[in-house]
Parts: C-alpha cells; sequence; structure tokens
C-alpha cells in the first residue's frame, strides 16, 4: 500500500533540535566539546597500547578496535549534527544519508560484536588462565575482529538495498539530527511491515547472539569469582567486570530500543535523546571508564606523561 504523494528525494531536511538560538548554540558547544574529548581520548588509547608492548595483549587488541570504531560511529555522526544546529547546513543528499544511516547501523553492530569479544576474552582469561596465550592468541584473536567487521558490514548492506529502494512521500524533512531507521520509516510512502521485520530480525540477531556470548561469560567469569577468597574475588570482579559492564548496560540498552523496535509511530524526539546516549555519551564515556579503572593503562598513561615533561625539562636546561 502507497501512502501519501510518491516522489523522487534528491535531498533531506533535517531539523535537529527544535528550540530557541541560543539553546542550539549550546548543545552545538556541547556536542563539539564531547567530539573532541572522544576523538582525543580514543585516540590516546591506541597511540598507548601500540607504544607499550606490556600492552600488546588480546584484550588491548580488543579495546584498540574499539576506540577506532568509536572515533569513526562520533564522527559520523555529530559533525553533520553539529552543522544542523548552526543551521548551516540543514539539507543532506540522498546517497550521504544513505551512506551515514549504513555506517550507522553497522559500525553499531560491529561495536556490539568486539563488546561480546572482549567480554569472552575475560572469561578465558579469568576461567581458563593456564590456557588463555594459547585459547586466545594473536590469530584468533584477529579472526574474531575481522569477523566483527566483515561479516557485519555484508549483513547490512542487504538491508541497506533494500531499504535504499523505498518510496519517499513529501515533504522530505528529517525531524532528527541523524538519518536513523525511524526517520526513513516516518518518511516513506510504502507499506513498511516488511522492511520493519526484516529490520527486527537483523537486529534481533546482531543483538541477541552478541548479549549471550556476553551475558554466558560473565555468568562463568562470576562463578569463578566467588569460588576463590572474598577479598581477592570482590577486587578482581570490580577491576574486570565493572568497567566492560557499565560500558554494554548503555549500549545495548539504547541498542534494543532503538533497533529493536523501529517504527514510525515511535516518538522521533525520545529517539534523538536516546541516540545521543549510544553516537555520543557512550564513545564519550568509554575511554574514562576502561582507562581510569584500569592499573595496565594508567600506569602506561603516567610513564607516558612523565617523558614528556622529562622531554620538556631537557629541552628547558638546554636552552638556558
Amino acid at each position: 500500500m502507497i501512502r501519501g504523494n510518491q516522489t523522487s528525494v534528491q535531498e533531506f531536511i533535517s531539523l535537529g533540535f527544535l528550540g530557541t538560538w541560543y539553546f542550539r548554540m549550546a548543545l552545538a558547544v556541547l556536542f563539539s566539546v564531547m567530539y573532541i574529548l572522544t576523538i582525543l581520548g580514543n585516540v590516546s588509547i591506541i597511540a598507548l597500547v601500540r607504544t607499550h608492548s606490556w600492552l600488546h595483549t588480546p584484550m588491548y587488541f580488543f579495546l584498540c578496535n574499539l576506540s577506532f570504531l568509536e572515533i569513526w560511529y562520533t564522527t559520523t555522526c555529530v559533525l553533520k549534527a553539529i552543522g544542523v544546529m548552526l543551521v548551516t547546513s540543514q539539507t543532506i543528499s540522498f546517497t550521504v544519508c544513505l551512506l551515514q544511516l549504513f555506517f550507522l547501523l553497522s559500525m553499531g553492530s560491529t561495536e556490539c560484536f568486539l563488546l561480546a569479544f572482549m567480554a569472552y576474552d575475560r572469561y578465558l582469561a579469568i576461567c581458563h588462565p593456564l590456557r588463555y596465550s594459547s585459547l586466545m592468541n594473536r590469530t584468533f584473536s584477529a579472526q574474531l575482529a575481522l569477523a566483527s567487521w566483515l561479516c557485519v558490514f555484508l549483513a547490512i548492506s542487504v538491508l541497506m538495498s533494500l531499504i535504499s529502494r523505498l518510496p519517499f512521500c513529501c515533504p522530505s524533512v528529517i525531524n532528527h539530527f541523524i538519518c536513523d531507521i525511524d526517520s526513513w520509516i516516518a518518511l516513506s510512502c510504502a507499506d513498511m511491515r516488511l522492511v520493519e521485520l526484516a529490520i527486527f530480525i537483523d537486529s534481533f540477531i546482531v543483538v541477541m547472539v552478541s548479549c549471550v556470548i556476553t551475558l554466558v561469560s560473565y555468568i562463568f567469569i562470576i562463578s569463578t569469582i566467588l569460588r576463590i577468597p572474598a577479598a581477592q574475588g570482590w577486587q578482581k570482579a570490580s577491576s574486570t567486570c565493572s568497567a566492560h559492564l557499565t560500558v554494554v548496560t548503555i549500549w545495548y540498552g539504547s541498542a534494543i530500543f532503538l533497533f529493536l523496535m523501529p517504527s514510525a509511530q515511535n516518538s522521533l524526539d525520545l529517539n534523538k535523546i536516546v541516540n545521543i546516549l549510544n553516537t555520543i555519551l557512550t564513545p564519550l564515556l568509554n575511554h574514562f571508564i576502561y582507562t581510569l579503572r584500569n592499573k595496565e593503562v594508567k600506569e602506561a598513561l603516567g610513564k607516558t606523561v612523565s617523558g614528556i615533561l622529562s622531554g620538556f625539562r631537557k629541552v628547558e636546561i638546554s636552552s638556558k
């Protein structure tokens, strides 16, 4: 069934956040600061891991993959959102909007599997410490990371081929700061039940499979921790589980809301708030959570800062 006047859409108009000029400027400044902190934090994690040999382990390999992904995931969303709020770039072409949706879905799905593989890595490290180096070697960890990127991108490409053929109604106005699933559903003139079903199945597989891997891994982790002395057990639980579980809770909570229940009836204003959680806030918090609660990364950061300060002192002394 076709609803409304079907048209060949060449570009969309993104409304972003409605409100006064001061409100939009404040949001633009806030998004800019959060974006800069996200880029600096994730680049710092990658640099620290690459420059300190004791961090060349599967756990930090997955963390680098996560940091690399979040740099591009945030960039895909935030730069255009800032332009929309500044009213300097409210129009977005059909092709660019489709590409933004593709990267949002594919990188979001990849993050689900990276978080799951990080949980599986911790399961092997805690539950099978003597066999850990042989079970989770560099080759296997690289294969897991490659699978999380490649398989998801291929699966989302199939879904995007279906979404790209949708007809659209006038006016082509997106009540959002990014091109997301709900915006496309709201603008389409076609009967969306088949598309919504395809999106649900794809999202269900990604979210549920990765969530099951994470949940089962932590069940075994916790059961193992409870069998060792209490003081050591709780300390290990805090350092190993809490940081990852915090990120997982925020990420999966917003992902389930956004991708398992896409519908034209969903409140797009509510979706904007939820989208801020997984496109801006989570990438910002991740590097703080993983570094501030990790002794090895804090030690590497301390040595790096000390080296930089020492270098400045030498330059200052030589200049005198």
